[in-house]
């Protein structure tokens, strides 16, 4: 664990109350097996930085793109502030270093909930800047680091999920629209792993795994981009 003076090195933002900032990497999990910390989990923090976090953006939009409308603002947003995007962004600035996790959460490395865990981070660190340094600072980080891939996202249309994505490549590029076929399906009921195929035409493009069909299909859809290099 690095000395939390790193993370405000890492963030560029100067705390005032250094606690405000240790709570934001405390997960739940690490309560759980030092109940005695001498600061609470970062739920709350992540709740008000979720709320800050989407009207910054939402603001920045809105006076940005005047003559846009609110479906396609809508859109944009979700890819700026989606799990996906803040995990991202934690790897960038190395958050996972400073993270108070459980034994078993910090060996759980590669999993979808470690993504969420980070994300979560994120926002919980934008509602410890809102509370230490006020709405100036919050909205200085999350433009410097997070409204500058803005221009990255419009121009490769990263706001489109991946099956609008590739629908819209092969109409623009092959005149026809994809398909999908479930190729098999595993496991019990309740834990069912969908495989499916995604077609153009006859030609199979790729194959995706998913818990569920849609998801097997997005699977399929992203892993069609990367293999077209659309």
């Amino acid at each position: 664990m690095k000395e939390i003076s790193g993370l405000e090195k890492a963030l560029g933002v100067e705390f005032k109350n250094q606690l405000l900032l240790k709570q934001a990497v405390v997960h739940r999990s690490y309560l759980n097996e030092h109940p005695d910390f001498d600061v609470s989990h970062n739920e709350r923090l992540e709740f008000l930085g979720d709320a800050v976090l989407e009207i910054i953006v939402t603001e920045y939009l809105f006076y940005k793109f005047p003559e846009t409308p609110e479906g396609d603002l809508t859109n944009w947003r979700a890819s700026l502030v989606n799990a996906k995007m803040l995990a991202s962004l934690a790897e960038e600035l190395d958050i996972e270093q400073y993270l108070y996790l459980s034994r078993g959460e910090a060996k759980d490395k590669n999993s979808k909930a470690r993504q969420y865990i980070l994300a979560n981070a994120i926002e919980a660190l934008i509602g410890a800047i809102y509370l230490d340094r006020g709405v100036v600072t919050a909205k200085k980080f999350i433009k410097e680091k997070l409204l500058v891939k803005l221009d990255h996202i419009l121009t490769n249309k990263l706001y489109l999920d991946p099956k609008s994505k590739f629908q819209e490549k092969a109409q623009e590029e092959y005149k026809v629209t994809p398909h999908y076929k479930i190729i098999s399906e595993s496991g019990p009921d309740h834990a069912k792993i969908f495989e499916v195929g995604l077609y153009l035409g006859e030609r199979l493009i790729a194959k995706g795994r998913g818990s569920s069909k849609q998801e097997a299909q997005v699977d399929a859809a992203d892993k069609g981009i990367k293999k077209l290099d659309w």
